[in-house]
């Protein structure tokens, strides 16, 4: 089962448990209309960070402006994602691992992050108090992307995803 939770309140399946898209659903075959970047990263603030670097290099080789919104949107998705997977999903000697897919034909980045851990992430974000210093992530997560969710990972841990907008390009793909 996948636990889907969709931004804005946009759906009926809002927090509620559902068969949804396992890892890669949406996304096709590398091809012409389909770019990936797949990669392992160590489970540490350090690979959080070169994740985030890595996604934004390769959304500024399909073709979108490193400070255009589908830019920074995906840096800051991957970057919260990634920021989870360290420190949250970590296991001693496992790394985790980024699939970055866009979707030409559908305008649709969808972001991966899988790592050895298998507790899932909160299905609605709990508001921390305003004095806390962290706990804001997942809200980030919510707000920004068109949908996310989680899946178990087989033979261990999980994929956490989330869907964005890629809206238009601003330069050559």
């Amino acid at each position: 089962m996948q636990k889907t939770v969709t931004a804005r309140g946009e759906g009926p399946e809002r927090g509620t448990e559902h068969a949804g898209l396992p890892p890669g659903a949406g996304v096709g075959a590398p091809g012409p209309e389909q770019h990936v970047l797949s990669r392992q990263f160590t489970s540490s603030p350090r690979g959080a960070r070169l994740a985030r670097l890595a996604a934004v290099r390769a959304v500024g080789e399909w073709g979108f402006s490193p400070v255009s919104d589908a830019s920074c949107t995906v840096a800051l998705l991957v970057g919260e994602l990634a920021a989870n997977a360290a420190s949250h999903g970590r296991v001693p000697g496992r790394h985790f691992h980024l699939r970055l897919a866009l979707d030409v034909r559908a305008r649709l980045f969808r972001i991966e992050v899988s790592d050895a851990c298998p507790v899932g992430p909160p299905g609605d974000p709990v508001a921390p108090a305003p004095e806390e210093e962290s706990g804001r992530g997942l809200f980030l997560v919510d707000f920004l992307a068109v949908r996310w969710g989680s899946v178990p990972r087989h033979p261990l841990g999980k994929t956490v995803w989330a869907e964005a907008a890629a809206g238009p390009l601003t330069g050559p793909l």
